[in-house]
């Protein structure tokens, strides 16, 4: 008995010999040696066949045709030398098929110039006249399978060898002919094709910018696709584009061209024609659609970018009046692009699964969708098939099913609706099948990006703040854009810092390079200058020793900061740069300012390093931003320009909603490089404690000159007798402790906010006292820190520069 797998393969396998029969019985031409090539990207997988002949009077073998993604994603070469050691040539000399998988490629210094991905190869003689050899490549993990092989076969008796085309250099060109140079732009023009332009002989000067700037922009990007060595492989080209014209509108021209391999070490000739495309025939664009398709696909990096490259490939060429394109996740179909977008261009029972941004459509209710999944090729369903309604309401006239093929599984489904009856030819047929062979491997690819690019940005965001705190006088928001930009990991932080006395220190910083080591030092930076300043250092000193922390570690990278201090109480700030921005005040009135101040160098370059002190004065309502230079830095405009755009956007933003500030901020941003962003309006303080401090003297009568310090200043405080009796107890075992377990300075603190009393003493010994678990009656000590529990509300031990801090607070009976 047959099983189902092995009659699929065989099923494939004819398919493949069918396909071919129909594409040989025709004149040989260029285009239908693409189209047989096209068929192993069908029927064997691959994600890159070309065709390689040899010179008639040269050493080399030259890529004459490909189809599928650029050959450049692989490293593979135009031409081969017939004597050397590449894959090719063996398989030219010994005229037998060579298959090798990513091991023996690595080892192969002639099979491709730089390895970025892992693929496997495969180099079959071609049967045709030209002696030439057929090579594929597939990105599958487990490469070319038993039928994959045997329809590669197949293709390469089928496909013939044209010779490789000739240069047009020293002959005349055909008046709607063009030749142009690959490396400096200089292109030669029939006078057909200046009249299209609108051009004289006189007028050109023998640029292809100039033609380019004549087109309509909207059109460059595929124009650049063609014209530009690095996005091409060699082989036929074939695209529509628009030109500007002097009145009316633009007018639709077609280019076909040919990119001719100028031998190793030379540069290539793109040489073709340009016609006007109104006079021409429709149906032979499906070659450059695919093409397009292939390069869109090539440069997609997500799995939406893969979807609109499908979408905008085929709904235009196919007259489609809607077309969906999904993920394959067990039993559902993840839909990840919609057009038209609108819920109500779309069936009931979507509609009733829109779960988020898109619907989430169960497969079990479409069971002819699954069949065609579960089939593995495209299906085409004319108007008036009876279907279920969740697939008849998507295509009344006509519906199309191409599943999307990567590997050895279904990566999911492509579905394209007709709602007048439309009328399925051949090329359509063709143009469906080869975009369906491609658009399945890409979008395993994103996937696989996506989920990286989902962990890269897990990291970042456990690297930063979860939340801000709330501010004594204040409000701080933050936000950080990530890069687009591939799977980089930016090196850009903020942190907002409580500190003792109503001080608030805001942090902003940038670590070079975008890599894993970029984002674990700025975490570790960010823990440094944290655990600095919590221990009481000016901004000077926390910068100072974050730079020796960042030299010692002898890290290859360095990185620029801003820390600013905040004192609430008193409206003012100390900031020091290094190496960063300064930050942007906007005043009450709207004003900007951007400080004009020295900074010193960034973290990490010099050991002993100076890091002057700026100050800031701060009236309520002042808005302090910190930023990046991904913000404020592009190609197009230097540093200063960047931050005086920041600064007059910044003056007509509303402080009250400091949020949405924030959000208008980054609304231009450049995604080329990560951005940080942090804002802080000063409101200042309704309420202001009040503080005394005293220094205490190493004296025998120390303890009791602290006690009538500590009375005084409660008395004019207003603080009643009842309660100054058990401030008294904790400041003199407080003091005490200090006094006999320490040496050095000794500081008492008061301070009072509403009705809590806050009392520190602070000394020069790091260590916390310790409360004991138990005490005996013979015991001479040990009961002071049980006292302090015991009279206050809460108490506790901080780090102060070069000791500890140790403060307790105690509720009052203070009147209103």
């Amino acid at each position: 008995m047959v099983s189902e797998g092995a009659e699929a393969r065989r099923t494939r396998t004819l398919r493949a010999e069918g396909a071919l029969k129909a594409l040989t019985s025709g004149p040989a031409s260029p285009e239908r040696v693409r189209r047989v090539l096209e068929q192993a990207l069908v029927f064997a997988g691959a994600a890159f066949v070309a065709v390689y002949t040899p010179e008639e009077d040269g050493d080399l073998l030259c890529l004459v045709e490909s189809a599928g993604v650029p050959r450049t994603l692989f490293g593979l070469r135009d031409s081969y030398p017939r004597s050397g050691s590449s894959p090719v040539a063996d398989s030219h000399r010994s005229g037998s098929p060579v298959w090798l998988g990513p091991e023996e490629l690595s080892a192969n210094a002639e099979a491709r110039r730089t390895p970025p991905r892992d693929f496997h190869l495969a180099v079959l003689p071609a049967r045709g006249d030209g002696g030439g050899s057929l090579l594929a490549v597939s990105e599958r993990p487990d490469g070319f399978g038993t039928e994959d092989r045997k329809c590669l076969e197949l293709i390469a008796d089928a496909v013939g060898c044209p010779a490789p085309a000739r240069s047009t250099e020293g002959r005349e060109l055909p008046a709607n002919a063009f030749s142009l140079a690959m490396d400096s732009g200089r292109v030669e023009v029939g006078d057909d094709i200046l009249k299209l332009f609108a051009l004289t002989r006189a007028e050109f000067d023998g640029k292809v910018e100039t033609l380019l700037g004549l087109t309509v922009p909207e059109d460059l990007p595929s124009l650049m696709s063609v014209v530009e060595a690095d996005h091409m492989s060699i082989g036929d080209r074939e695209l529509e584009f628009r030109v500007l014209q002097p009145s009316g509108p633009p007018k639709w021209l077609r280019l076909r061209g040919r990119l001719l391999s100028g031998g190793e070490g030379r540069p290539a000739t793109l040489v073709g024609t340009v016609g006007d495309a109104s006079k021409l025939r429709s149906e032979v664009t499906d070659v450059a659609r695919v093409q397009r398709l292939a390069a869109m696909l090539a440069t997609a990096g997500t799995v939406r970018d893969v979807s609109q490259a499908v979408v905008s490939a085929l709904r235009k060429p196919l007259q489609a009046d809607r077309i969906a394109l999904a993920e394959l996740e067990g039993d559902r179909l993840v839909v990840t692009v919609l057009d038209p977008p609108e819920p109500e261009s779309w069936p009931e029972l979507w509609r009733l699964e829109w779960r988020s941004e898109w619907p989430d459509a169960p497969v079990r209710a479409m069971p002819t969708l699954a069949a065609a999944l579960r089939e593995g090729r495209a299906h085409i369903w004319p108007a008036g098939t009876p279907l279920e309604p969740a697939l008849a309401e998507v295509g009344p006239g006509g519906l199309a099913v191409l599943p999307l093929p990567a590997g050895n599984r279904m990566a999911g489904a492509c579905l394209i609706g007709w709602d007048t009856p439309h009328d399925f030819g051949p090329d359509e047929r063709a143009l469906l099948t080869a975009s369906a062979g491609l658009a399945g491997q890409a979008l395993m690819r994103a996937h696989a990006f996506d989920a990286e690019h989902e962990l890269v940005g897990m990291l970042q965001r456990q690297l930063l703040p979860r939340r801000l705190p709330k501010l004594p006088g204040a409000v701080a928001v933050a936000r950080y854009l990530p890069t687009t930009a591939g799977l980089e990991v930016g090196g850009d932080w903020y942190d907002v810092i409580p500190l003792p006395d109503n001080h608030v220190a805001l942090v902003i910083g940038d670590v070079q390079g975008h890599n894993a080591s970029a984002a674990t030092l700025m975490g570790q930076m960010r823990t440094a200058l944290r655990a600095y300043a919590v221990e009481g250092h000016p901004p000077d000193v926390v910068v100072s020793h974050a730079n020796r922390l960042l030299v010692d570690m002898e890290s290859d990278l360095f990185a620029t900061c801003c820390y600013v201090d905040v004192d609430m109480e008193e409206g003012s700030a100390w900031y020091v740069r290094a190496g960063h921005l300064p930050p942007v005040l906007r005043r009450p009135d709207g004003s900007t300012e951007v400080p004009d101040t020295d900074g010193g160098p960034p973290l990490g370059v010099v050991a002993q390093a100076d890091f002057p002190m700026s100050a800031l004065r701060l009236q309520p309502g002042t808005v302090v931003a910190l930023t990046t230079d991904g913000l404020v830095e592009s190609a197009e405009a230097d540093i200063d320009d960047g931050m005086q755009r920041f600064a007059d956007e910044l003056s007509l933003a509303d402080p009250a909603h400091l949020g949405q500030v924030a959000d208008a901020l980054l609304g231009n941003a450049r995604r080329s490089d990560d951005v940080a962003l942090l804002l802080l309006r000063y409101d200042g303080m309704a309420l202001r404690p009040l503080r005394e401090s005293w220094t205490v003297w190493r004296v025998p009568e120390a303890v009791g000159h602290t006690r009538r310090f500590t009375r005084r200043t409660l008395r004019s405080w207003g603080v009643p007798r009842d309660d100054t009796d058990a401030v008294l107890l904790v400041v003199s075992e407080l003091v005490t402790n200090a006094l006999v377990h320490t040496d050095g300075r000794v500081r008492l603190d008061l301070t009072l906010l509403d009705n809590r009393l806050r009392v520190s003493v602070a000394d020069s010994s790091p260590r916390t006292p310790v409360k004991p678990t138990s005490i005996g009656w013979e015991a001479t000590g040990g009961r002071g820190i049980l006292l302090v529990e015991a009279m206050s509300e809460a108490w506790g031990t901080v780090p102060v520069s070069g000791g500890k801090q140790v403060w307790a607070e105690l509720v009052l009976s203070l009147s209103p």
